[in-house]
């Protein structure tokens, strides 16, 4: 009996070990196109430089799981707490948001040798038996942290690179052209009591929980998302224009941003065009539109004569249409589940703080890491923001 419960204790730890490494060296793996000068812009207070993305998720194993379980453990560099803390109130004092592209150093080798660093302890970490089970849970948040940055990475970088006038691609890879849409219909469902929130044994993040019943009335979702032609006809009848189909707030969005269109869109010699990471390209009409902000979504919908989902009416209805190509908007506010409750300490600190002022978005996008998608995962976003990979599904 011994022998086999060691065997099992070998092969868990194996099993977290190629996590954390597969995990970890894909971030790595999204920065291996990009100039050393890339890594430290940051052009707006919502994207941080791709530097900084690698350092705080070095140091979120280092603060959370090394110091205070590794006996004898030192850290890399002391000041690192305050330089890549994100918003957690209960470790310390932190360098604030708006000047992460002031941090000329610590300089890109060094972070990368930080990550180096922290990799190898973690490596002897997982290897001395060190993991108990009540750390187990912990490890697994602090890797698809990891892949939530990694998404938050593809996002930055494209911001960076699309707002540099020479639109410089990301990398290049050939993009097949699909030659007709699919044809899009709307899926009934009648009303009832169904149920919503996470149910399982796997990961999910403590937002997901508390699985309840939800009563919604009759309604219809659309089998497939807008696309860039039926969006680019709300433009072209001068939906930007027309503050009838607008929040007020949303209006007022327009009017201050002198809005026309999503973002990275740009029309050029008389013809659409739009920044992708394989740079600036002819606007795929038959491709789900991208970089909607919510006033944006509300505003198509409108026009339409339709509305944005409700999360629970998108959560229901997921099984029967295809997603994960892009963050869909719902019409629900980013609220508590029903007996939702904060974890004591810096964890808690993770989701419930944001709980407040913000709408919730269902699915995932292309820039979800593989395994990291679920159709209770309940993204949320400020409704002005369109830099995340965000698109429209309508009902009615």
């Amino acid at each position: 009996m011994k022998k086999d419960a060691l065997l099992v204790e070998t092969t868990l730890h194996k099993n977290w070990k190629q996590k954390y490494s597969e995990i970890r060296n894909h971030s790595v793996e999204i920065c291996r196109p990009l100039e050393i000068e890339d890594y430290v812009v940051q052009p707006i207070v919502d994207v941080s430089p791709p530097k900084w993305h690698l350092g705080h998720t070095t140091w979120f194993f280092e603060t959370f799981i090394l110091q205070p379980n590794f006996p004898d453990y030192e850290v890399f560099d002391p000041q690192y707490n305050f330089v890549f803390n994100s918003y957690y109130e209960t470790i310390g004092a932190r360098v604030i948001r708006t000047d992460r592209g002031n941090l000329s150093r610590p300089s890109v080798s060094e972070v990368f040798k930080y990550r180096e660093y922290v990799d190898q302890k973690m490596d002897e970490f997982l290897q001395g038996g060190y993991l108990t089970e009540s750390l187990e849970s912990l490890l697994e948040l602090g890797l698809n942290h990891e892949q939530q940055h990694q998404e938050l990475l593809l996002t930055d970088i494209k911001y960076i690179l699309g707002h540099n006038p020479l639109f410089p691609a990301y990398k290049k890879e050939k993009i097949s052209k699909k030659e007709n849409a699919e044809s899009s219909e709307m899926i009934h469902f009648p009303e009832g009591i169904y149920e919503i929130g996470f149910n399982g044994e796997s990961f999910c993040f403590d937002n997901e929980l508390g699985r309840h019943k939800v009563y919604l009335n009759d309604f219809k979702i659309c089998s497939h998302l807008v696309t860039n032609k039926e969006y680019l006809e709300f433009i072209e009848a001068g939906g930007y224009e027309d503050f009838r189909h607008w929040h007020a707030e949303g209006w007022d969005w327009v009017k201050q941003n002198n809005a026309k269109s999503p973002l990275y869109w740009h029309f050029i010699d008389e013809q659409w065009m739009h920044y992708t990471l394989n740079g600036l390209q002819e606007i795929a009409l038959d491709e789900p539109v991208c970089h909607i902000n919510f006033f944006e979504a509300s505003a198509f919908a409108s026009w339409k004569g339709k509305r944005l989902p409700t999360e629970a009416e998108w959560e229901v209805a997921s099984a029967h249409f295809n997603w994960g190509k892009r963050w869909e908007w719902t019409n629900s506010a980013y609220l508590p589940y029903p007996g939702f409750t904060k974890e004591a300490g810096a964890v808690g600190e993770y989701n419930g703080k944001f709980m407040v002022n913000q709408m919730v978005l269902r699915g995932a996008s292309v820039a979800t890491p593989p395994g990291h998608s679920r159709n209770t995962y309940r993204n949320f976003f400020q409704t002005h923001l369109q830099w995340q990979f965000t698109g429209i599904r309508l009902a009615q």
